[in-house]
């Protein structure tokens, strides 16, 4: 492209400049000419305009001329095309830019299924917050809390992905059922679970930053006027240069922001934590389960480690034993895909280790047939096949091994529940016999 010649002459002008410091002024001259001359023939606007189109992009699918269809499938109005990302070629950027345009529309979209497809409702955090408070949310069945049988959480993995999501990439490449939780949610409720889904992402706010004047430095020195004259002039020039190479490699600079964190929420790990301690052990469900992606499966473990490890704040809080209590009575089976967690690093203990052996299982990415056992170093959980080599899928490729998987738990929970509730029945007998 004639912006990239440019450059590169303009690099050569520069590095030739550079060279020509150590000459007399004769050389510094004819550089400074050839530059100035090369700089009038350009006209630095409309190579931006030709280089990269604006950075404004459709707020809508439909204005996208993009739609899901009966498949659940993103395809082209017009042409019935997926999405295509090379929008124009060689303009990484602006198709980088105009992908995450789509993505925005396309959490949005998730939010309208959730809500109409599902029937869930959206709740926002913290539950005590202010009118122009920083808030998340999360979305939860109507029966979440009133349900007396079971309950299903959802946790996502790291990164762009918003509460229902499991991966952006699949829903705009692939399907709605891959790419979203909304298969889960809706088979969960069909089997009788209330249902929460985490939106451990949704930490923060984003506002532009005002702008300042940029004041230049004191100078203090003693040095002669002259000399701090030559100094000013040259660093202009070094000013001007830096801006003008700026614009090339960044004709479209951004707005600068910041970010506000959301109280209690503003890192995945407290806001699982903030959900359960609000939500999940408020809950009359007795058998509660989880299903965690990729960082999900971090998030999870550090809940249960803080539940049951960090003892040494029992003395000064009162409140992790009762965390502990409440995960070990509540929650009796946790589907892992592809987790990320590592109970070395998190520091995990016997306990913790003895009861993911038991209550956890982890469907990772393999190229063996789904649910082989897959031999892994850590001694955490069962680990078994996902029945594919890609990260983003296995929470799908795995999903009805999943439901098995909990069936069967809540299977073993109710035959222990029968079992004791038969003892007890024949002790009380024995005891009432004894009396008389």
């Amino acid at each position: 492209m004639l912006v990239y010649l440019v450059v590169s002459v303009l690099s050569t002008l520069w590095i030739t400049m550079a060279q020509n410091q150590l000459g007399g002024p004769e050389e510094k001259d004819k550089t400074s000419t050839a530059l100035k001359d090369l700089l009038s023939r350009i006209d630095l606007e409309e190579l931006m305009k030709k280089d990269e189109p604006p950075l404004k992009f459709p707020q809508t699918l439909d204005e996208f001329e993009y739609s899901f269809n009966e498949k659940g499938q993103l395809r082209h109005i017009k042409t019935g095309e997926p999405y295509v990302f090379n929008y124009h070629e060689d303009l990484h950027r602006w198709n980088q830019k105009r992908y995450e345009a789509l993505g925005e529309i396309i959490t949005h979209c998730v939010y309208e299924l959730l809500e109409n497809e599902c029937h869930l409702k959206k709740v926002h955090l913290p539950v005590d917050a202010t009118e122009d408070e920083p808030k998340s949310f999360i979305f939860m069945s109507e029966d979440a809390i009133t349900n007396p049988d079971k309950l299903m959480v959802l946790i996502h993995g790291s990164g762009v992905v918003r509460v229902g999501q499991w991966a952006r990439r699949l829903i705009i490449n692939e399907d709605l059922d891959s790419g979203t939780q909304i298969p889960f949610i809706k088979r969960a409720m069909d089997e009788g679970y209330g249902v929460i889904v985490l939106n451990t992402n949704e930490n923060y706010v984003e506002v532009e930053k005002s702008k300042k004047q940029e004041q230049p430095p004191p100078n203090d020195t003693d040095e002669p006027a002259e000399k701090k004259e030559k100094k000013d002039d040259c660093q202009k020039e070094t000013n001007k240069r830096r801006d003008f190479y700026e614009k090339y490699r960044n004709p479209q600079k951004e707005k600068e922001t910041k970010h506000i964190p959301i109280r209690d929420n503003s890192t995945p790990e407290e806001h699982t934590i903030y959900v359960w301690d609000h939500f999940i052990s408020r809950s009359s469900a007795k058998n509660v389960v989880f299903v965690a992606h990729s960082y999900g499966g971090l998030v999870f473990v550090e809940l249960y480690n803080l539940e049951c490890q960090n003892r040494f704040i029992v003395a000064k809080t009162g409140l992790m034993i009762q965390r502990e209590a409440e995960v070990k009575s509540k929650v009796i089976s946790v589907a892992l895909t592809d987790s990320v967690h590592n109970v070395w690093h998190q520091e995990a203990g016997k306990s913790i280790l003895d009861w993911m052996q038991e209550h956890c299982r982890n469907w990772v990415s393999s190229s063996e047939p789904l649910d082989t056992p897959v031999e892994f170093m850590l001694p955490d959980c069962p680990r078994v096949s996902a029945g594919t080599e890609r990260h983003e899928l296995t929470s799908w490729k795995s999903f009805n091994s999943i439901f098995n998987y909990f069936t069967q738990a809540l299977e073993v929970q109710n035959a222990e529940a029968k079992s004791k509730s038969t003892v007890t029945t024949r002790s009380s007998y024995r005891k009432k016999s004894e009396e008389l």
